[in-house]
């Protein structure tokens, strides 16, 4: 259990004896595999879950190398959590103060009056950050998935189809191509609508002249796929066609520069400059963000960010141009830092396509 050993190292430089974790990306990270409630307990001698019947037996199949421990009527979380902490001697533990409820935090805080509880300061998110091989392969396969199902759904995406309908075509898709399931809610966006960044799919139908913007991605073995392409649809209107146009000039512009050492902020200000020179103040959010067990995960690629990409790190590219009652376009892809530079799991073409 590396892992835990890894988490165990950075707790005991702030005096920690233990950690307890809720955060499901978390408990999947630590335990190398489990999926189901309840919490972890990491301390230096073993690492425990702790869950009800629904999970104990999927817990031992998940994370063998894990002790499980079983809550019933009679046993709550919280009475088991504290016979672990008496059993280990636990003076201080870092929990997820940034997850858990105010009043979860105070019970806890009642059932376990000598251990001093504290937060957990990201420390789990830090170790996240830089990503193993087999993590790298899980998000490969689901970034080939994604790109895959896209490819496939091309041909029978047409004018009047509905946001919603092109939605469920795309998620079927990926699910029949092996995913485990949606790393987001999928975003099919047409027309007006492609003004908002995370429209939820309508009944608005395509039109044409317009253009769609698809923003999705699949799961292999918890890992996420984030990708997003935006095409036409017959002869698109010219101002929508020199929107798409100078999207995808930016985030070219930014993928050129990413390398070990890039500073975030500074990618994010080379798409920025280029987008506000023709569209002030339409480019919003961020140019993108950290990808793993869960779809944002630190580093964050925006205005001022300082972090310094290593090989392991993985971010997306994803800028885009918002004018609302004329529409949107956004254009993103996957960059996973390697000693050398980055690769670009995302295949897809990116040369504006005109169905």
């Amino acid at each position: 259990m590396e892992r835990c050993k890894r988490l165990m190292r950075e707790l005991e430089k702030r005096g920690l004896d233990a950690a307890l974790l809720h955060r499901s990306e978390n408990m999947r990270y630590l335990t190398e595999g489990y999926t189901g409630e309840g919490c972890v307990f990491v301390c230096k001698d073993e690492t425990v879950i702790v869950t009800d019947f629904r999970y104990v037996e999927q817990a031992g199949r998940q994370a063998p190398a894990c002790r499980v421990v079983s809550t019933d009527a009679k046993h709550r979380e919280i009475s088991r959590v504290q016979e672990l902490t008496d059993a280990h001697g636990v003076k201080a533990m870092a929990v997820e103060t940034d997850f858990l409820s105010y009043d979860s935090v105070e019970e806890m805080k009642k059932q376990l009056p000598f251990v001093k509880l504290e937060g957990m300061k990201g420390i789990p998110e830090e170790l996240r950050l830089i990503k193993d091989a087999g993590e790298i392969e899980s998000m490969r396969a689901a970034a080939a998935i994604s790109c895959r199902a896209f490819g496939n759904i091309l041909d029978k995406i047409h004018p009047g189809m509905t946001e919603k309908q092109v939605q469920i075509m795309l998620d079927f898709e990926m699910l029949s191509l092996g995913s485990e399931g949606n790393a987001f809610d999928t975003i099919a966006a047409t027309g007006v609508n492609g003004s908002l960044c995370h429209a939820i799919p309508s009944d608005t139908a395509i039109q044409s002249g317009d253009l769609l913007t698809l923003d999705f991605g699949a799961t292999v073995n918890g890992y996420c796929a984030d990708m997003t392409r935006t095409i036409g649809f017959g002869k698109v209107k010219p101002e929508l066609k020199e929107m798409y146009n100078l999207v995808l000039e930016a985030q070219l512009a930014a993928l050129d520069a990413v390398r070990p050492g890039a500073l975030c902020g500074d990618l994010d200000k080379i798409a920025r400059d280029i987008l506000e020179a023709r569209y002030p103040g339409a480019f919003g959010h961020s140019l993108g963000h950290g990808v793993g067990l869960f779809i944002h995960e630190q580093p964050r690629v925006a205005s001022g960010s300082t972090t310094v990409l290593q090989p392991g790190h993985v971010i997306t590219i994803e800028p885009g141009v918002y004018i609302p009652g004329l529409g949107g376009c956004r254009i993103e892809d996957m960059a996973m830092l390697t000693s050398e530079g980055y690769v670009n799991p995302i295949t897809s073409p990116k040369q504006l396509i005109e169905l």
